[in-house]
This record gives C-alpha cells, sequence and structure tokens, in this order.
C-alpha cells in the first residue's frame, strides 16, 4: 500500500526567506497543506509542541 501526498502549488504569501537563505512555510501554507508534519515548524496553526511531543486540540 502506497501513499500519495498531493503537490501544492505555492503562491504568493506561502513562504518566506529566512536571512541564512531557508525557505519558512507560513500558516497559510500549512492549512493549505491540511495536517501537522509534527516537525516544530515555526508558524505551525495546528499548536505542535515538539518538545512535549502534543499537539493542541
Amino acid at each position: 500500500m502506497s501513499f500519495f501526498r498531493k503537490k501544492i502549488e505555492l503562491e504568493e504569501g506561502d513562504y518566506y526567506l529566512t536571512p541564512e537563505g531557508y525557505r519558512c512555510f507560513t500558516e497559510q501554507y500549512h492549512l493549505k497543506r491540511g495536517y501537522c508534519c509534527q516537525s516544530g515548524c515555526r508558524h505551525c496553526p495546528y499548536g505542535f509542541n515538539q518538545k512535549t511531543n502534543q499537539q493542541k486540540k
């Protein structure tokens, strides 16, 4: 059984570049994606806390 994730086309406001040159995804992008990846993203709208490994409901 394989799982395929749909490709999300990037739009203006989905990310910004950090001073180090990394792409940082915004809350807009995460909501469009529709789930939490539990990576401790800076703009996670799902409330995941990487320290406690729990998600706010």
